[in-house]
């Protein structure tokens, strides 16, 4: 058999490996985050948030035609998209490894030995299954995402710009080329990332065609590969675009023609531009010339995919984000110009004073016949900048962060050595290095990290490394010997990456170097370019997974390394076999055995439902306002897919701002008819009410809610305040609002039981709670003076309190979702006491799905967070059912509550959750119930805190203060809740262990 086919078989059989390890592990339905909003889209041809991912979702849409019409295995079948491009990914990363082992071991025309042959499929193997089981490629693969499929797109353009280099004296060889090029442009329409490929490529493409390389070569090839990255990345994907729109702007509104006239008059004169072009390089042998112009011919080909997103968008589907349908409308959705701009080399720090409002560029609307300005775009002029900016963000959380993080005082302005010092320690080590080590070294748990010690860090399992790194590791606790991610790979696989990136450079520089490239650009580069703030509401490791696929490269050249200088002395046969074996068990065997317990999803089933949940919690053609990625993407998908409560219409309030998603809002979608909003689109147009601040016009009481909104609608200048530059706006001239209850309207409306019609609040008298008005929240002014009580209107529990508009004292908990009702608030209940519990027993007892979380073999961060979710609804459930004194009905939900929830704590959180329901227990009488979950929640915080106090006294810094005040305060509290029914021994031992750990942390606190 010759090496064509070993290779071959080689590559295929690390793609069975992958492809049968992601698809036992994968997700059975829909993930978290983006997930959801991507299967919907994909299943209905939908529009993505900005910039779109429409060859993702085309691909995606054939993948559930394997579901044969069964909708709930819709999201399982597009898993399984994501995990055949995964695998497919590891075939062109064997293929890529084995290539480049080739060029090194074996010279031209020569035999290749039987010992070589293993030596390099060895490494091949090594590699590729090395990234198979990577964490943060193996969390993409298993869920429907677009990096899984990026990821494809980068391997195969690496692979092919190397076949193109095996080949390139060969008659035809260029076609190689354009292949990348059409591969690429393709890849435009899944995720940007592969363009990062293009420095190396470049690279490739100088070492071959030079036969002597200079420094000032070298140069003028980095040069050009960041000038055609930056070709493609503005000059076609952005400025293509943008002159298309400027065209239309010319044609429409100047020579009065129809929209799109201008966009098809600039088609046509690129398209006879560049076939001109193509024909003049042919006449004149202009071969450079000839594949410059048809590799652009191919990416804008590519590109194309992108018709579909403007294509759909004049269909105007549910989901339609920024509705980009015509030129600017796509220009602005493709520049991502919803999520603003970030510094890069010169701008403000996070205490640079804005002193002006500088305006930019006109900004265009489309509107009924021509094209109309929608204003300026504007930025900030600072009375200092500095070059660099890395600490820009003026959030007051971002500001507390970097002054903690960097140890500045208020007065401290930072300079360019300070911007470069949270580079490092934030920006490359806590959002890059943390994840990298993760890949290659170890992982202390899952839990989302912000700098902390005891959250999210690497951790190799070498006990004195770690307690260099990490404090005193004596004593670890169930936060990370219970997590599925406490994973420990003891640095063999970056040891091996480091021997092979060693053995490389030794013996190819120049391919070395160039994987050194693809390493550096699609990680370093990209940390340079995010400009990251803190808190981010994630883990954004999968924004490096093309940096940590260029190290394993080197990892599967480490078994050539291993072979050359551990077993020289060895046969080559025996040498090759035995490196092949070493590196087996300290790359891939080991991080598949480590990792595989918190990578298999294949159980659980929490983001379907708790999605579930949320819409059962609502009556019947209901409105509920949702805020996040979770409590708004999951339930994208149970409605656009599975048909789940099309009743409901879904507003998300971080969207409700944009005019394209108020339109939405004003149509029929699946079985919920338009929102009552009388507000006409000239009213809420971009640029128009965007922001109403608030100048109190001593008005005297409360103001019908039905006044402010036609105040802020008014076009009359009486009701504007005059500005600076002669304009008016609309203004809230009173934050004291009301809103008269029609008690008929509610009566007949089923809002309220007729039983509890005395309850019924003649007027809704309420005070808001910001001083300006968006144009999002003067739209649900609009509906709920509009709705006269005849749709029920809900927020999602996760909603932030701010966004409830002050309406806290009549939102009322029925699940996961607080609904408004008309009733007299009782003063003197707290707001968690606001319970409608009839409702609220029968979702939790018939209604509510728990997502396996009690048999699931693994929850990944998100799903364990969402656990304190089911235990609120629990232990709400229960206060109401005790506090109407329906005690049997309080022991059913208890029972339920032992059947669906997890006995294992999923950090302090989930433990609060117990110590709650342990009080309920107390007051049913549960007394041995609520003594286990109190023993077992003390011994918790017990492991937790002595953990925290042996890193503390061995860094000399408290370590988790939060954690420990929390921890202590409801240790102390239980002591007092034992006390309290007469659990005198346990209540006894609780005292003793909260005496005993206080004292290990009152040095760290300041004395009374």
């Amino acid at each position: 058999m010759n090496y064509s086919k070993i290779n071959n078989l080689t590559g295929w059989f690390c793609f069975l490996v992958a492809a049968v390890t992601y698809i036992l592990t994968l997700e059975p339905s829909v993930s978290f985050w983006d997930c959801g909003e991507f299967i919907a889209s994909a299943y209905k041809m939908q529009v993505v948030h900005q910039p779109g991912a429409p060859l993702f979702l085309m691909i995606q849409r054939f993948f559930s035609l394997f579901a044969f019409g069964d909708v709930q295995k819709i999201a399982y079948f597009m898993n399984v998209g994501s995990a055949i491009a995964s695998a497919a990914t590891i075939l062109f990363l064997c293929w890529t490894i084995t290539a480049l082992a080739k060029k090194i071991l074996v010279k031209e025309n020569e035999e290749i030995s039987k010992a070589t042959l293993i030596s390099i499929m060895g490494a091949g193997i090594v590699g590729a299954l090395a990234y198979t089981f990577s964490d943060s490629f193996w969390f993409s693969a298993v869920e429907s995402e677009v990096y899984a499929l990026s990821s494809l797109f980068t391997a195969i353009v690496f692979w092919a710009i190397l076949k193109w280099e095996a080949h390139a004296d060969e008659p035809g060889a260029d076609r190689w080329l354009l292949f990348i090029a059409y591969i690429m442009g393709l890849s435009i329409g899944i995720h940007l990332l592969n363009l990062l490929t293009i420095p190396a490529i470049a690279f490739v493409y100088y070492f071959k065609k030079t036969q002597k390389t200079t420094t000032s070569g070298i140069i003028k090839a980095g040069f050009i590969g960041v000038l055609i990255l930056a070709v493609i990345q503005y000059g076609i994907i952005q400025y293509l675009v943008s002159f298309g729109a400027y065209f239309d702007l010319f044609f429409v509104n100047t020579l009065g023609m129809g929209f799109g006239t201008g966009v098809i008059v600039f088609a046509i004169l690129l398209i006879g531009g560049l076939a001109w072009g193509i024909r003049y390089s042919i006449k004149h042998q202009k071969r450079v010339l000839n594949i410059a112009l048809l590799s652009t011919v191919l990416i804008i080909f590519g590109y194309c995919s992108f018709a579909m997103i403007i294509i759909r968008a004049k269909a105007d589907p549910n989901l339609n984000n920024s509705d980009p349908d015509n030129a600017f409308s796509f220009l602005s959705y493709l520049n991502r110009e919803q999520y603003g701009d970030r510094p890069l080399l010169f701008g403000p720090n996070y205490n640079s004073q804005k002193v002006n409002l500088k305006q930019g560029k006109t900004l265009y609307r489309k509107g009924d016949e021509k094209y109309e300005v929608a204003g300026k775009k504007t930025d900030y002029e600072y009375d200092r900048t500095t070059p660099f900016p890395r600490m820009y963000s003026d959030d007051e959380r971002h500001i507390g962060y970097y002054r903690d993080l960097m140890g500045f005082d208020e007065s401290h302005f930072p300079n360019l050595i300070d911007n470069i010092g949270f580079l490092f320690k934030y920006q490359v080590g806590q959002m890059y290095m943390r994840y990298f080590m993760w890949n290659f070294v170890g992982r202390q748990n899952d839990d989302q990290g912000q700098g902390s010690l005891y959250e999210g860090q690497w951790l190799s399992g070498i006990k004195p490394i770690d307690a260099m790194m990490l404090g005193n590791q004596k004593n670890l606790p169930p936060s990370i010997v219970d997590s599925n991610s406490y994973n420990r790979f003891f640095f063999l696989p970056l040891i091996l990456g480091l021997i092979g990136a060693i053995w490389q450079f030794q013996r190819n520089q120049k391919d070395a170097g160039i994987v050194a490239l693809l390493f550096f650009f699609t990680g370093l580069a990209i940390v340079l370019y995010l400009n990251q703030k803190p808190m981010e509401p994630r883990e954004r490791d999968y924004a490096y997974a093309g940096s940590f696929y260029a190290f394993a490269i080197w990892i599967g050249l480490g078994v050539l390394a291993i072979r050359e200088w551990l077993f020289k002395k060895l046969t080559p046969v025996n040498g090759a076999i035995l490196a092949t074996a070493t590196g087996l068990f300290a790359a891939p065997v080991l991080m598949a055995a480590q990792g595989w317990d918190d990578h298999d999803r294949s159980t659980k089933m929490v983001a379907h439902d708790i999605a579930v949940d949320y819409l059962q919690s609502c009556a019947p053609n209901a409105i509920l306002f949702t805020y996040g990625d979770n409590d708004t993407y999951p339930l994208w998908y149970a409605q656009e897919v599975e048909n789940i409560r099309p009743d409901i219409r879904l507003v998300n309030l971080s969207l409700f701002d944009t005019d394209w998603y108020i339109n939405g809002m004003k149509r029929k979608q699946n079985e919920s008819a338009p929102l009552p909003l009388s507000m006409k689109p000239s009213q809420y147009v971009q640029g128009v009410r965007d922001v109403m601040y608030y100048q109190d016009a001593n008005i005297a009481g409360s103001v019908e809610l039905k006044d402010i909104v036609d105040i802020l609608l008014s076009d009359n200048a009486e009701d504007k305040l005059p500005l600076q530059d002669g304009s008016r706006e609309n203004f809230i001239p009173t934050k004291h609002f009301k809103l008269t209850v029609n008690r008929a309207d509610v009566l007949k409306n089923g809002v309220v039981p007729a039983a509890d019609s005395s309850k019924i609040a003649a007027v809704m008298d309420w005070t808001f709670n910001k001083n300006y008005v968006t144009k999002g929240t003067l739209a649900m002014f609009d509906i709920l003076v509009h709705n006269d009580w005849k749709r029920p209107v809900y927020f999602a529990s996760t909603v932030p309190s701010d966004q409830y508009n002050g309406l806290d004292n009549y939102l009322y908990n029925e699940g996961l979702a607080l609904r408004l009702l008309p009733l007299k608030p009782d003063t003197t209940a707290n707001r968690t006491e606001l319970i409608n519990t009839p409702v609220l027993y029968k979702n939790v007892m018939y209604k509510f799905v728990w997502g396996n979380i009690k048999n699931a073999k693994y929850l990944d961060p998100q799903s364990s967070d969402d656990i304190s979710i089911f235990t609120n609804v629990f232990n709400n459930t229960i206060s109401g059912l005790i506090k109407e004194g329906r005690t049997a009905d309080a022991k059913k939900v208890v029972n339920r509550y032992y059947e669906v929830m997890p006995e294992k704590f999923y950090g302090m959180r989930s433990m609060m959750g117990a110590y709650f329901l342990a009080e309920n227990l107390y007051l049913l009488n549960e007394n041995q119930r609520a003594n286990d979950l109190i023993e077992k929640s003390a011994a918790y915080i017990q492991k937790e805190l002595t953990y925290l106090a042996d890193v503390s006294e061995s860094k000399r810094n408290l370590i988790g203060s939060q954690n420990v005040q929390l921890g202590l305060s409801f240790l102390n509290q239980m002591a007092r809740t034992t006390a309290q029914y007469k659990q005198t021994k346990l209540s006894e031992n609780l005292n003793r262990q909260f005496q005993g750990l206080e004292g290990r942390f009152t040095m760290y606190f300041p004395q009374q």
